[in-house]
C-alpha cells in the first residue's frame, strides 16, 4: 500500500472533492424536498461534471464575478438551477448590488438556497439574470441557453478583434454549457449549434447530459437520434464521457476541448438521473418531483451522509472550491487589470470605447451624422429610411453590429461603410451577421451578444417575429437593449398573401411587458425611433417598418417628428377649434390619416391627426401631456391601423370608430388589398363624419 505523503495528499484530495459533490447533491435533495417543488435528479447526476469544470478548468474570480474576461457557464438545462445556486454557495462568488458595486455578500448564501423557489428570494425555480449574481443568463425554456452561448463565444471573438493587441488578450474567454435531452430536442438549439459550427467558434464547449430520461419517460419514447453524428455534421468535434462520475475521464475531455483551435466541442456524458437515489429508476421523482422524505433519507445513507442534517455543508468543503478557482482566477483578473492599464496609456480612446461599452453608454457624439429627410410625396419605405438611419449610427457605434435572417436586402439592414465587413470564420471583425434561416437562433444569439455588452440587431419580416418570441419575451425580462428589426409589416406585403401579413404580431409585441414597440410613419420618424431604440440601457425595442413608400412629409406645415419621443404627438390639428374627431394612427396609416384630415377640413369638420408610433412610451409621460393629445372630452375618435383591433378601445374607447383588420389578409396588389380591407380616404372620412355627428348629437 502506497502510504507516501503525496499519495496521501492525493487520497485526501480526492476525499474532498467526493465531500463537495456530495454537498451539491444533498443541497439539491433538501432545497427541492422542503420547496416541495423542483428538479432533483439532473443536479445529483451532474454535480461530479459541474464540479469538475468548476474545480480545474473555469476561468473565473468568485471576487470579481463581473469581470470581463472571465470564462462564461451557462445552464442550458436550467430546471436544474439547484445544481447552479450549490456551485455559487461553495465557490463563495460575492454578490454585486444593482448599481454594479460588490457588497462583499455572498451571491448566494445557504439562507438563500433554504428559500429555494419562495417569493422574491434569490434562487427561484429556473435561474435569473440580474436577480442572481453568477447567473449569466436566465435559462428555463430548453434550447434558449444555448443558442445564448453562441451569442456569447461570438461577442468574445468580436470583442478579440477589436481590443486585444500583441501582448494584451483582453478578450480570450470560453464559454461552457450544460444541456440535456430536452435541449437537444429544441430545434432553437440545432439552428445555434449550426451557426456555431459553421463560424468555427472553438471558444464554445457543449456539455450533453446524456441521461434517456425526459418526463414521460425514457428518450426512447421521442429521441432516437444519434447527437453526436449530427454535432459532426455541424462541424463540431464531439467527445464521450461514459460515466458521469468519471472526472478522470471528464477532465481528460475538457482538456481536449481547451486543445481544439478549429471548431466548438459537444462533450457527451452518461449520466444517471437521481444518481444514488435507491429508486433511481422512478423518473418522476427523480426529475419533476421531490424525492420525498424517506428516499432523501435513504440515499443521503447511500452517500454516507447523516440521515438527519439538512442544508450540511461541512466545514472541511467550505472553502474547497472556492480557493481552487480563486487561484487560478485571482492572478488572471489581476492581469487583465494590467492589460487594461496598458491599452489605457498606449490606446486611450479605444480603452474609453470598452469602458462605454461595459456601462452601456454611447461614444460621444453618436446620433451626429443622423439623417434629416426633405418633405417629398413620393417618399420611401420606412425599411429604407430606417436603413439609412442604422449606417449613419452604426459608423459612429462599433459595438452596433446585427444581420438578418437571409433577408438583409429586403429588410436594409447591411451595413455598408468602409470597414464592416462580414463576421465569418477568420475574419470576426466583421459587423455584417449572417445568421441564414434561423429565426429561433437569431433572437437567442442576440442575447448571449447583449450579455457581453455588445449592442446586436436582428432584422426579418414582422410575421416571423412569430418565431423569435421566446427569444423576445427573454430580453425583455433580462432587461436586455436587443433591437428587432421587424419590416413587411402589414398587408402592404401585397402579393405575398396571407401568411406573409401580419395582423396579430402587432398586439403580442405590445403585449410583452418591457419591449418597446415603435411603428414610425415616415422617414424622419424612422430616424427618431432609431435614437430611441439606442437610447435604451434596459430593455429592447422592435422597429415595425414597411416595404411600401411613404411619403416624407412636410414638417414645416406639420409637427415635428420629434414627437416620436413621446409615444404620440398632436400631427395635425384644428386650432384654435376644440376637434370634433380625433383621427390616431401608426405606421403606413398616418398618412391616410392626413389624407382624410384634409377633406374633412375641406367640409368644414374641425378634425386633429395624432401620430401613435408607440403606444408603451405614450404611456410612460404624464396625463396632463396625455390628455392635451387625447382631450378626456373629444369622445369622437377614429383608429386607423392595419392590423387587429386588439387594446385600441384604450384610445377609442367602447364607441369609437376602428379601420383595422378583422381578418387575415389576402393575395394581390396592395391598391386591391387597400380598397377591400376599407383602409381609404373615403372610408375613414365616413367613419370620421359618424364620429364627429354621433358625438355632437349625445352632448
Amino acid at each position: 500500500m502506497n502510504t507516501s505523503p503525496s499519495s496521501a495528499a492525493a487520497n485526501n484530495d480526492e476525499r474532498l472533492d467526493l465531500l463537495c459533490i456530495d454537498t451539491l447533491r444533498t443541497l439539491a435533495m433538501d432545497a427541492v424536498q422542503k420547496a416541495n417543488a423542483g428538479h432533483p435528479g439532473t443536479p445529483m447526476a451532474l454535480a461530479p461534471v459541474a464540479y469538475t469544470l468548476w474545480h480545474d478548468f473555469l476561468r473565473y474570480d468568485p471576487a470579481h464575478p463581473d469581470w470581463p474576461n472571465r470564462d462564461r457557464f451557462v445552464l442550458s438545462a436550467g430546471h436544474a438551477s439547484m445544481l447552479l445556486y450549490g456551485l455559487l454557495h461553495l465557490a463563495d462568488v460575492v454578490e454585486i448590488d444593482a448599481d454594479g458595486r460588490l457588497t462583499g455578500r455572498p451571491a448566494v448564501s445557504l439562507d438563500d438556497i433554504r428559500q429555494f423557489r419562495q417569493l422574491d428570494s434569490k434562487t427561484p425555480g429556473h435561474p435569473e439574470y440580474r436577480l442572481t449574481t453568477g447567473v449569466e443568463t436566465t435559462t428555463g425554456p430548453l434550447g434558449q441557453g444555448c443558442g445564448n452561448s453562441v451569442g456569447m463565444a461570438i461577442a468574445q471573438r468580436y470583442l478579440a478583434q477589436r481590443f486585444n493587441r500583441p501582448g494584451l488578450d483582453l478578450f480570450d474567454y470560453n464559454v461552457y454549457v450544460i444541456c440535456g435531452d430536452g435541449d437537444m430536442m429544441e430545434g432553437v438549439s440545432g439552428e445555434a449549434a449550426s451557426i456555431a459550427g459553421h463560424l468555427g467558434l472553438s471558444n464554445l464547449c457543449w456539455i450533453y447530459d446524456n441521461n434517456t430520461i425526459s418526463i414521460e419517460g425514457h428518450t426512447e419514447l421521442a429521441f432516437s437520434e444519434d447527437v453526436a453524428a449530427r454535432f459532426e455534421a455541424y462541424g463540431w468535434k464531439t467527445l464521450h464521457v461514459r460515466d458521469a462520475n468519471d472526472r478522470l475521464a471528464m477532465a481528460a475531455a475538457l482538456r481536449e476541448f481547451q486543445a481544439t483551435q478549429d471548431r466548438p466541442t459537444l462533450i457527451v456524458v452518461d449520466s444517471v438521473i437521481g444518481f444514488g437515489a435507491p429508486h433511481k429508476h422512478n423518473t418522476a421523482a427523480a426529475h419533476g418531483e421531490p424525492l420525498g422524505e424517506e428516499e432523501v433519507r435513504l440515499t443521503k445513507q447511500a452517500y454516507g451522509w447523516p440521515q438527519d442534517a439538512h442544508f450540511l455543508v461541512p466545514d472541511e468543503v467550505r472553502h474547497r472550491l472556492r480557493d481552487a478557482m480563486a487561484a487560478r482566477g485571482a492572478p488572471a483578473y489581476a492581469q487583465w487589470e494590467e492589460a487594461l492599464s496598458k491599452l489605457q496609456e498606449s490606446e486611450p480612446s479605444l480603452a474609453e470605447d470598452l469602458r462605454r461599452m461595459r456601462q452601456g453608454q454611447m461614444p460621444a457624439g453618436w446620433d451626429a451624422d443622423a439623417p434629416v429627410f426633405d418633405a417629398e410625396a413620393k417618399g420611401m419605405a420606412t425599411r429604407e429610411s430606417g436603413g439609412k438611419a442604422l449606417n449613419a449610427f452604426a459608423r459612429r457605434i462599433p459595438w452596433l453590429l446585427g444581420g438578418a435572417a437571409d433577408l438583409a436586402p429586403s429588410t436594409k439592414t447591411l451595413l455598408t461603410f468602409d470597414g464592416a465587413g462580414s463576421f465569418q470564420r477568420g475574419s470576426y471583425g466583421g459587423r455584417n451577421m449572417h445568421f441564414g434561416v434561423r429565426e429561433h437562433a437569431m433572437g437567442a444569439i442576440a442575447n448571449g451578444m447583449a450579455l457581453s455588452h455588445l449592442r446586436p440587431y436582428t432584422a426579418t419580416f414582422l410575421i416571423f417575429s412569430d418565431y423569435m418570441k421566446p427569444a423576445i419575451r427573454l430580453s425583455a425580462i433580462m432587461e436586455l437593449p436587443v433591437i428587432y428589426v421587424f419590416t413587411h409589416d402589414s398587408i402592404g406585403v401585397g402579393e405575398d398573401g396571407p401568411t406573409h401579413q401580419p395582423v396579430e404580431q402587432l398586439a403580442q409585441l405590445r403585449g410583452t411587458p418591457g419591449l418597446r414597440v415603435l411603428r414610425p410613419c415616415d422617414a424622419n420618424e424612422t430616424v427618431e425611433a432609431w435614437k430611441v431604440a439606442l437610447a435604451q440601457t434596459n430593455r429592447p425595442t422592435a422597429l415595425i417598418l414597411t416595404r411600401q413608400p411613404l411619403p416624407t412629409l412636410d414638417r414645416t406645415r406639420y409637427a415635428s417628428a420629434a414627437g416620436l419621443t413621446r409615444g404620440a404627438y398632436v400631427l395635425a390639428d384644428c386650432a384654435p377649434q376644440r376637434p370634433a374627431v380625433i383621427l390616431i394612427g401608426t405606421g403606413s396609416e398616418v398618412p391616410l390619416c392626413l389624407q382624410a384630415y384634409e377633406q374633412l377640413r375641406a367640409e368644414g369638420i374641425a378634425a386633429r391627426v395624432v401620430s401613435m408610433p408607440s403606444w408603451d412610451l405614450f404611456e410612460e409621460q404624464d396625463q396632463a401631456y396625455r390628455d392635451s393629445v387625447l382631450p378626456p372630452d373629444v369622445g369622437g375618435r377614429v383608429a386607423v391601423e392595419q392590423a387587429g383591433r386588439l387594446g385600441w378601445d384604450r384610445y377609442v374607447g367602447a364607441t369609437g370608430a376602428m379601420v383595422v383588420m378583422h381578418s387575415f389578409g389576402a393575395s394581390a396588389p396592395i391598391a386591391k388589398l387597400q380598397a377591400k380591407f376599407g383602409f381609404t380616404v373615403d372610408n375613414v372620412v365616413r367613419a370620421a363624419r359618424e364620429q364627429a355627428q354621433n358625438k355632437r348629437s349625445t352632448q
